[in-house]
């Protein structure tokens, strides 16, 4: 594990800590930095997630970062920059566009390393857009978090093509092995959900946003209902984040297509490894390219056989034909907004038998084991901020 010399701080900001892979890409790094011997400062504007990053001896400062009002964002800088020379802060690292600019501003009035990563496509529709989305590439290195982004900088941003660092995004493998989630665990996420047994278990790990594919995934569950796959049942975990709207759709497709008892809404999920335990096939269906799709990475660790979006970053996470050969297989891919085609892969998936699943699982972990740890990310993103230090860069 790479040391940062000795008293140097870190400063992260995001604009909350409530759900995401930013957010916990966030405390990884944040832990990481503590086990090295640093220290580590998150700035956000709050959110469940503190607690955990509290607790990994990082420390919280709540800034007004979510904003977007420019007036905002220039006095967000001014408070960063303050918070950067009392607390000596060596590095400042943003994960989100608003608070990037604030954070490129308070780097260049105190002369210290500004890092940025590049978390996700960004709307582009317009040269304002793109402006605003080019704070994201003026890092002294600019962290694209799988080769299809870097590739999308590169097309957008090509000033930044000298800086870009691919670093793919981690997941815990070992919180997520399934022999280390206890069956009280898994029997009170269970009985939580509502959940009887006897019932094959398809989750959907994803915030509740349109792009994110629940719509698919519910009409996907209406080609399901014949009786030879024995009722699955398909959970939608994801936080809502205030869009009461989507929710009331959501509940609406399902009574239309009379599915109470095959679709449930759960809300945020705060126990991934006991979810993924219970389930029998993880489903992603983002209508929209995922800049990297941790949700992939984190079923494949946890040997659920996985179905995905043909989009973005996906070939990275998830090895199909006709990229590779059958035998190579990790999971399905299927086109995106196509819920006869995902229902197909359903079907399939939960047809394999016991060797056939074994097999597919057993590819898929060594898959993640080899490309997506935890360890690889944190170790290589310390490695940044140790380089950057060492030159002198700002």
């Amino acid at each position: 594990m790479p040391h940062l010399p000795a008293e140097t701080t870190i400063l992260q900001v995001i604009p909350d800590l409530n759900s995401g892979g930013a957010e916990r890409t966030t405390l990884d790094v944040a832990q990481a930095v503590v086990k090295a011997g640093g220290r580590a400062l998150v700035a956000s504007q709050g959110g469940q997630m503190v607690a955990e990053l509290t607790a990994s001896g990082a420390e919280h400062i709540e800034l007004p970062v979510k904003s977007k009002n420019p007036l905002t964002l220039w006095k967000n800088a001014a408070r960063l920059a303050d918070l950067i020379r009392s607390r000596n802060v060596n590095v400042i690292h943003a994960r989100s566009r608003a608070p990037a600019w604030s954070a490129l501003w308070a780097s260049r009035r105190t002369d210290i390393p500004f890092v940025t990563t590049y978390h996700g496509t960004y709307n582009q529709s317009n040269a304002l857009k793109s402006w605003y989305n080019s704070v994201m590439a003026r890092g002294d290195t600019v962290i694209a978090n799988s080769h299809f982004i870097a590739e999308l900088i590169t097309e957008r941003h090509p000033f930044a093509r000298d800086r870009i660092t691919v670093i793919q995004r981690g997941s815990d493998l070992k919180g997520l092995d399934p022999a280390n989630v206890s069956a009280l665990r898994r029997q009170a996420l269970k009985d939580q959900w509502g959940i009887p047994s006897g019932h094959p278990i398809i989750i959907n790990m994803a915030r509740l946003t349109a792009w994110k594919g629940q719509k698919v995934l519910i009409e996907a569950m209406a080609h399901l209902m014949d009786a030879e796959l024995h009722g699955p049942i398909a959970v939608l975990a994801g936080d809502a984040q205030g869009r009461d709207g989507y929710v009331a759709e959501l509940k609406k497709l399902i009574a239309d297509n009379d599915l109470q008892d095959r679709v449930r809404l759960v809300g945020h999920c705060a126990d991934v490894p006991a979810a993924m335990s219970l389930a029998d096939i993880a489903v992603v269906a983002s209508t929209e390219p995922e800049a990297f799709g941790r949700a992939a990475v984190e079923a494949q660790a946890a040997s659920v056989p996985v179905i995905v979006s043909d989009l973005g970053a996906v070939p990275e996470t998830v090895l199909a034909p006709p990229q590779v050969a059958e035998e190579e297989r990790t999971g399905w891919r299927v086109p995106p907004s196509d819920p006869a085609a995902l229902a197909t892969a359903i079907r399939h998936a939960l047809q394999l038998d016991g060797s056939q699943k074994q097999k597919l699982t057993d590819r898929a972990l060594a898959h993640v084991r080899q490309k997506f740890t935890v360890e690889t990310m944190t170790d290589r993103t310390l490695d940044v901020y140790a380089g950057l230090l060492e030159t002198g860069a700002v």
